[in-house]
């Protein structure tokens, strides 16, 4: 048995990426995506037809060439996801736009109408998350569409304060950023020993959110996401979810190196604390100078892609 098969038995496999074959390949349960993800899914052939489809549906919509772009824009997440639900038996994750981030107004409402294009096509909500920056305003976002059967995947999350405020917010899922939090540390503080898979902080930072968790009894899934390398992910097997892509799915596969669970429910629990406060969240989350800037950079470089993708959709819309 390969180590991607062995991990499925401790942790859920889902893929992070918009690779209709990929994904046929490696049999996950969920996928996830992102603006980056659909706009280098959008540049592949396979998806030709999708991309026309969207193109056609924003010619139909009344408006400027703003809200045209943005209609081709949805609907272009809207088809690649329905078309990845086709050959996964779970759920997939269809971010907003992250120009949104700080109005938890309007992701409700982007959000709203992304569900109600897939229900157009007859897809249940049960098999959509919608992604949102875990901001204090994506946060509380997500708390009031789960009110109203939108469960929600917090994404770009990178501080203890962030994990904590979803945990209280009932939120259904939380994707850590592992790689992009060892980024940081390994170009700002740079170690002078050889790389140990147990000081990683990105590692790190999961599994104290895991203990931290299930201590409490909280019900939010962790799902691990944003891998460098193979050991990060071995290092995080028992974890809810891991969200990875497709080239380590591939160096998974093609291993069949024993693997161990490295994360446990714990045999006692804690009662859980009163929840933070915004003022306090803010400040918890701004005393953490990786997470203030891995969060912010995340914004904008998904905001680039967002507006890469329109400026291909505008030469042709």
């Amino acid at each position: 048995m390969n180590q991607l098969e062995s991990l499925k038995k401790f942790t859920k496999v889902v893929a992070d990426t918009g690779d209709i074959n990929a994904i046929i390949q490696y049999h996950p349960q969920d996928a996830t995506t992102n603006p980056s993800l659909i706009l280098k899914a959008a540049k592949l052939s396979v998806y030709r037809s999708l991309f026309k489809d969207a193109l056609i549906y924003a010619r139909k919509i009344s408006g400027d060439k703003i809200t045209k772009l943005s209609h081709a824009s949805d609907k272009l997440a809207i088809n690649i996801g329905i078309e990845i639900l086709k050959y996964i038996p779970g759920r997939v994750s269809t971010e907003i736009d992250a120009r949104l981030s700080f109005n938890k107004e309007q992701c409700i409402e982007k959000a709203k109408n992304l569900v109600a294009l897939y229900q157009k096509h007859d897809i249940d909500t049960s098999r959509i998350l919608i992604k949102l920056a875990a901001t204090w305003e994506g946060i509380k976002a997500a708390e009031e569409l789960k009110k109203e059967g939108i469960q929600s995947n917090l994404t770009l999350l990178f501080s203890f304060a962030q994990a904590r405020v979803c945990a209280e917010a009932n939120i259904y899922l939380i994707s850590p950023f592992v790689g992009r939090i060892y980024d940081w540390y390994k170009k700002t503080l740079p170690l002078n020993h050889l790389y140990d898979i147990e000081k990683d902080p990105g590692v790190k930072s999961v599994k104290n959110i895991f203990n931290y968790y299930k201590q409490h009894r909280y019900q939010t899934i962790i799902m691990g996401a944003s891998f460098r390398n193979k050991e990060q992910i071995l290092a995080l097997a028992g974890c809810d979810c891991l969200t990875i892509a497709p080239i380590l799915l591939s160096e998974l596969s093609n291993s069949n190196q024993p693997i161990e669970q490295k994360l446990f429910h714990p045999s006692t629990y804690l009662p859980q604390p009163t929840s933070l406060t915004e003022s306090e969240f803010r400040w918890e989350h701004n005393k953490d100078t990786m997470a203030v800037e891995k969060l912010s950079e995340g914004i904008r470089q998904f905001t680039k892609d967002q507006e890469q993708l329109e400026a291909i959709l505008a030469q042709e819309l």
